[in-house]
């Protein structure tokens, strides 16, 4: 068991930097670049992402982050490394609350709602059709970002908390 505790954190720590990586995408150019474009052009360029983000790649990034931080935790706390098992632990249970849940109970019901759009051919009407999907899901997918930072802010700490303190 003592030879995971290494192996984890590093794991820990890449699928939530990846996860992380991926809502910051959204945030900084993304969600920006479809703004920027026609709505006709980013309602189904938006449409296409959503179904695309269901895949075996995005699968351990988003579902498995918070169990591989919660093993993490556990092999710590088994080594009784408490401080480093509590900020695991930490990191998985604000991901879950804080973009995990905002996902599925938010993103996720928009992003489906999208999809059964139709396009108009009218600018004016693709246009409000946009502005009132796109503002909040910026808003919740900002949150999902921030959150996830936050949780990698923390797993970082957790693996610093392992190493030997030196004077």
């Amino acid at each position: 068991m003592a030879r995971l505790l290494v192996p984890m954190s590093m794991l820990s720590l890449l699928s939530m930097g990846a996860i992380f990586g991926f809502f910051y995408a959204w945030v900084c150019s993304t969600m920006w670049g479809l703004d920027a474009a026609d709505p006709r052009v980013a309602i189904p360029a938006m449409q296409a992402m959503n179904a695309s983000v269901r895949n075996p790649v995005f699968f351990p990034a988003f579902f498995l982050t918070p169990v591989i931080l919660a093993l993490t935790a556990a092999i710590a706390a088994r080594q009784n490394r408490c401080r480093a098992a509590a900020l695991f632990l930490a990191g998985a249970v604000i991901y879950v609350a804080g973009a995990l849940l905002v996902t599925a109970m938010v993103n996720v019901p928009m992003n489906e709602a999208l999809a059964q759009v139709t396009v108009p051919a009218d600018s004016a009407a693709a246009a409000d059709i946009w502005q009132v999907y796109s503002t909040p899901w910026q808003f919740w997918n900002t949150l999902r970002t921030l959150v996830s930072g936050f949780a990698l802010l923390l797993t970082g700490l957790a693996i610093f908390a392992l190493t030997p303190e030196t004077d």
